[in-house]
């Protein structure tokens, strides 16, 4: 059996059986969440949590469904054709997050505000986008403010974990995908992959990469922090030091599609208001409720990006302080507004 198999053997059938007992335990908890919620004066956050589990689970499961139903349209009794393949499968894709991005500014209170996510179509031609990562919740913005909203076709690079997920797992392999091993010891190999992503973009498409590598947190940027103070590491250590707000970036992905395609412009997200929710914990407090989430799309004309390893990294350092200090001033903004 192949590990593709074994896994969806597991997944699907456990995220359709975790949809049925939610809807059939709603009647039952419901009630129970609601009586918590205003015994602990908060803002119905747990009911709020569990109808967005409900509304998650039924979005996994009408994308299996559509995944299964396109498999035998296209592949079981219909002629095959690549490109419908491939289209049908962007667009339940895009459905997908637009739906869960939807559900979740409706029952938490989201109020999203874009700048900039016209800069793709307006200029036209591929891109490499740079994301900055701190929740489950940034990695639909791309996907709905560049794919969905202007169709631009996104390859992502994902971690392997996030195979788990059906409709990821499904669908996201069934596009230009790649799931990369970061705990992996063939680390040229998982750049060679990334690599390759870039090799054949066209026009209306794009690869989206999180630099940082994993999510933001403060604990991780002590981590990172540590593992830079060692001899020689002095120059980085202390440009890692000045980033508050994110993670310093990992060179070997981003340097790799910029050197595979280096005619290719780039476009950077940055975003604030999804810090809050970092863990599941976070969702169940309440810290999303009502939360305003700041996106802005910033490109940059390849021209102007170093050819070099060593100018391309410094550039590369040079972005994320940028994005580094735009993230400080819009908590700082934030919060004088709210005082």
């Amino acid at each position: 059996m192949s590990s593709d198999l074994g896994r969806r053997v597991l997944t699907v059938p456990g995220y359709i059986l975790s949809f049925v007992l939610l809807i059939g335990l709603a009647p039952l908890f419901l009630p129970v969440l609601i009586v918590t919620d205003l015994v602990r004066r908060t803002p119905l956050a747990l009911t709020r949590a569990f109808l967005f589990a409900i509304h998650y689970f039924a979005c996994e499961v009408v994308g299996i469904a559509v995944s299964a139903w396109l498999w035998v349209r296209h592949r079981g009794f219909g002629k095959y054709d690549p490109e419908r393949w491939i289209a049908a499968h962007y667009r339940l894709q895009w459905w997908w997050a637009d739906t869960l991005l939807s559900g979740a500014c409706f029952l938490f209170g989201l109020r999203i505000e874009v700048e900039g996510d016209d800069v793709v179509p307006r200029a036209g031609g591929p891109v490499h986008l740079l994301v900055r990562h701190v929740s489950v919740g940034d990695t639909l913005l791309a996907a709905v403010y560049l794919s969905r909203r202007h169709g631009h076709r996104l390859r992502y690079v994902l971690k392997r974990e996030l195979l788990w997920d059906p409709c990821l797992d499904i669908v996201g392999q069934r596009i230009p995908n790649c799931f990369v091993d970061r705990g992996g010891e063939d680390s040229e190999g998982e750049i060679a992959r990334v690599r390759a992503l870039a090799a054949d973009l066209g026009p209306s498409d794009g690869v989206l990469i999180y630099p940082e590598g994993t999510r933001f947190t403060p604990q991780r940027r002590a981590a990172v922090l540590e593992k830079l103070r060692r001899p020689g590491r002095e120059e980085l250590l202390a440009r890692a030091e000045s980033l508050a707000n994110v993670l310093p970036p990992r060179t070997g992905g981003t340097l790799a599609l910029l050197d595979e395609r280096p005619d290719v412009d780039v476009v950077v997200c940055m975003h604030v208001g999804f810090d809050g929710t970092m863990r599941l914990t976070d969702l169940v407090s309440g810290a999303l409720v009502g939360t305003t989430v700041r996106v802005r799309f910033d490109r940059i004309s390849a021209d102007t990006i170093p050819r070099d390893e060593e100018g391309r990294t410094r550039w590369l350092f040079d972005l994320w302080s940028g994005v580094d200090r735009w993230v400080g001033e819009q908590e700082r903004e934030i919060q004088e507004s709210a005082a």
